[in-house]
Order: C-alpha cells, then structure tokens, then sequence
C-alpha cells in the first residue's frame, strides 16, 4: 500500500528536532537527581472502561455542574490523578469513560454531530488532529498555559489541544519464561523478527490501542513503506495474538502468558519496578511516540466546569503527578525522571515522528493493518 506523505514538511522535522533540543538540559539536570520509582500511567485497566462518576466541585461553577471526561489514561493512574481534582472541586461531578485510545477516539468521532464529552482528558495527540480536522475541537488558552513547552500544543492561540506528558513504545520481556526457552532478551525492532521468537509475541492492534498505533505509525516512518510493511509482514510471523489494549501486552508477559509483549514504557517499568519479572527493553533504533493531550470539545453548551477542569490538569500539582509517571511532561517539574527509563529519554524518541502525517494517514493504515494481520486478533468483548 503506497500512504500519501505529503504531510510531511520541514516544519515538522524542526518540531521534533525542537522536542529534542528543549527537553535535553532538562532531562540532563533530572537525571542527575534520579532516584525515584515510577508509578501509576499504564494503560493499566485491561478491561474495557465503563462510565464511572465522581463527584467533584468548582469554584466557578455551580454545584449542580457535571462534565462528561473522555480519557485513554490508566485506570491506576486515574486513581491517583483524581483525587487531587475531587480536593480542589468537590462540588463537580465528573462522568468519566474510560478506554483505550482507539476505542475512545471512535466514540468520541462517532458523535462528532452530537458529542457527548465535554472535555477530552489524556487522548493522543494524533487523534486529537483527526478529531479538529473534523471540526469538533474548540479552541481554549487553560490558565497557565504559558508554562506549557511549545512543543507539547497545538501552535494556534488559542490552541485546540494542549499536552500533558509523553509516552513511547517499549518491550516487555519476562527473564523467566525467556530462561526456560533459551530466548535471548531481544534488543531491538530488528530482534523480533529473528524466528526463535514464533509465536513467542504479543503485541497491541493499531486499530484500538494508541499504543499500537504509534509503534506501527514509527515503524512506517523509520523504515519507509515499502520496507515498513515487509518487516510488519516479517513480525506477523512471530506474533501470538493482537490484543486491544496498550498494557495488555505487558500484562501478559508479566503472568508468563507469553515471553514478550509490545507495550509502552511506563507500563514495562511500573511492572518491573512491582516485582514483577519483566525486564523492560527500548529499542535501539528508537521508540514510536506520541503525546497524552487534552481538548475542549466543540458543542453548543460549553460548561464552565469543562475549562476549569482543563485548567487544573494542566496546573503544577497534577503535572508533578504526570512526571511520576513519565520522564517527559509538557510543564516543566522538580521530579526525577522515574527509575527505569533510559537515563537519556529524547534519544530514544524517533526523532522524525510527525504527528499530521500519522493523523493524515490513519484511516489507510488502519485500513492496511487490518486487512493483513486481524486474523490474529483476539476477540473484541461485547
């Protein structure tokens, strides 16, 4: 399949060489205090979200307010995360869908001409771009804006998204189940498709994982088409099964289910750091990446509550929460970057990831993955 990529210009190489530039003294200072162990961003919740509400409340808003919150962020992350807002706000009432990314950014497109979310909450920057190309995003400046790194927002002002953290993918490998089949600890894209590992593998479907999507969207990318779908055919091979879920992956490498699993980092080293036997692995030719985003969403009644919730997740005191979890955050903290990620996070990122491409070309490469490799999907729960 041949993806249009004229999307692609010099001003999205200087954004990722930007990206780069920007975090490295960053990264450098944290590093030297780094002393910590990460906790909750995982795509943690395997099971498909259900619509949970809290009951929360806003100064600037009346008790009677309630928002609709759609987010891809872990379950064990929301539960740290918040609390801190149900503190501030007692008085909102937050209904929060909870899915993986796939899944809410086809929810949240499916009601493009009736939305139902009023504020979109840790979603992918890419799929944020295919939702304003349709016209459903409105634009918002959150208070504190301005500590915001560029590179982590929409360049608009207003932006019509703006970004909280960054993730990238990463393997999960158990040294357990590895051991007992004389496996070596693979290092690299390169690695999976070696044939000791047939059917050792289990990876994320593109199609309902962002996770998915953006290790196959850098895949494309760092090797070009032509050679991006030979070596996905070549994986095919190795994998067991495609599960809808980011974490999913490392989950099931972490119960000896399957050896590996292509996952995401925090995700390999929260479980590492839990005792688990998972050694987490970046690999060397780089990690497909994307941002966790936030968004107002378009509609004829914007909520007070909405903005003042995209206010807070932006603010100092969630954001050091973010960085717990990730070494790279739109605002700037005093957090050490977690334990167990390379001590060097922005080279491992794949420096040319472009997002408008990615988003440009979604539907065609979804539409190609699934063609070739869905047999091998596990059954999506009803």
């Amino acid at each position: 399949m041949s993806i249009n990529k004229k999307v692609t210009s010099k001003k999205w190489f200087r954004f990722a060489f930007s990206l780069f530039s920007t975090f490295l003294l960053t990264v450098v200072v944290t590093a030297c205090v780094q002393t910590q162990t990460p906790e909750p961003n995982s795509k943690a919740s395997n099971t498909p979200t259900t619509s949970t509400s809290t009951s929360m409340a806003s100064s600037e808003a009346s008790k009677s307010d309630s928002i609709n919150v759609y987010t891809a962020l872990e379950d064990d992350q929301l539960s740290d995360y918040l609390p801190l807002f149900q503190k501030q706000y007692p008085d909102i009432k937050i209904n929060k869908v909870r899915d993986s990314t796939g899944v809410v950014t086809a929810k949240l497109l499916a009601e493009k001409d009736n939305p139902t979310a009023d504020v979109v909450w840790g979603l992918a920057a890419s799929s944020l771009l295919v939702a304003d190309k349709q016209g459903m995003l409105e634009p918002y400046a959150p208070k504190g804006l301005e500590a915001v790194q560029p590179q982590f927002r929409d360049s608009e002002n207003p932006p019509k998204w703006v970004g909280i953290d960054a993730w990238e993918s990463a393997f999960c490998v158990n040294t357990v189940e590895a051991a007992k089949k004389n496996l070596p600890i693979p290092q690299s894209w390169a690695d999976l498709i070696k044939p000791e590992y047939k059917g050792q593998i289990v990876m994320s479907n593109p199609a309902s994982s962002g996770t998915g999507f953006l290790s196959v969207s850098a895949i494309l990318q760092m090797m070009g088409e032509a050679d991006g779908w030979k070596y996905l055919d070549a994986l095919h091979q190795n994998i067991a099964q495609y599960v809808h879920s980011g974490s999913k992956p490392c989950k099931l490498a972490g119960s000896g289910e399957y050896a590996i699993g292509i996952s995401f980092g925090y995700r390999a080293v929260k479980q590492k750091n839990s005792g688990e036997p998972i050694q987490p692995v970046f690999p060397k030719e780089g990690s497909g990446w994307d941002i966790e985003a936030n968004a107002l969403v378009k509609k004829a009644n914007i909520k007070p509550a909405a903005k003042t919730f995209l206010d807070w997740a932006i603010s100092p005191e969630i954001s050091k929460k973010y960085a717990k979890n990730f070494p790279l955050t739109a605002v700037k903290t005093d957090v050490p970057i977690p334990a167990g990620f390379p001590e060097d996070p922005i080279k491992q990122l794949y420096p040319k990831n472009d997002f408008k491409w990615a988003a440009a070309n979604r539907d065609a490469i979804l539409a190609e993955w699934t063609k070739r490799y869905d047999s091998k999907s596990e059954a999506k729960k009803k």
